[in-house]
């Protein structure tokens, strides 16, 4: 039997997502050359196919960067007819960058730009949103599930990122504080009833949590 490898792996996955639209390929080079953490290919693509699944025409992004999860979900949203995907970063340099590149796909009128505090951005603006995508700083991702949790409808998604954490989070001498926060979020929603939960091992891994 051929021996896997994560790599391997994540290169076939990545083999397997169409050819990424030109300014979505700079953005994919920008990332690359700064150490810029974005979700990558093969994660964008699966954002974009649960929201073309669900037909979600809200969605709120907590911790956007500059804008590549935006993208896809605001070409899905695009795509189911219209409506609004929340940009959400601290940094008015990011935002700026994001709104240039959404602005090149095409996407910008479906964008609300929010330059702010992300979990409190969502605790202010009218939900109820039919995804929320959780990408903000990893010690804060414990707190903000109940905010999540009443802003998400009845049979929304709620998307995290990663949720491997490099591998850290499966070290058990690895008490740092990041990596603690992940694994009490991990706990937390998989132990509530109300979420139907899977781990997704693409890139750094995502959790897929449907609110029943």
């Amino acid at each position: 039997m051929t021996k896997i490898s994560y790599d391997s792996v994540q290169d076939y996955l990545t083999s397997l997502v169409p050819p990424p639209e030109p300014e979505l390929r700079k953005m994919e080079d920008y990332a690359r050359k700064n150490g810029f953490p974005i979700i990558g290919p093969v994660c964008g693509y699966y954002c974009y196919q649960l929201v073309r699944m669900i037909n979600a025409k809200s969605i709120f992004e907590l911790g956007s960067g500059y804008g590549y999860s935006t993208a896809w979900f605001a070409k899905a949203v695009k795509e189911n007819g219209g409506g609004v995907v929340h940009h959400t970063v601290w940094d008015e340099k990011l935002s700026q960058r994001a709104r240039r590149h959404l602005a090149a796909l095409g996407h910008a009128k479906v964008v609300e730009f929010h330059i702010a505090e992300a979990v409190e951005t969502l605790r202010q603006v009218q939900g109820p949103f039919d995804i929320i995508f959780n990408d903000i700083d990893k010690e804060g991702y414990p707190d903000s599930l109940p905010i999540i949790k009443e802003k998400l409808r009845h049979g929304g998604i709620l998307i995290i990122d990663n949720m491997i954490w490099h591998g850290q989070i499966l070290d058990p001498n690895d008490h740092e504080k990041s990596t603690e926060a992940i694994r009490r979020f991990t706990r937390d929603i998989t132990a509530d009833l109300d979420w139907i939960v899977s781990l997704i091992p693409a890139r750094d891994g995502l959790i897929v949590g449907y609110k029943k």
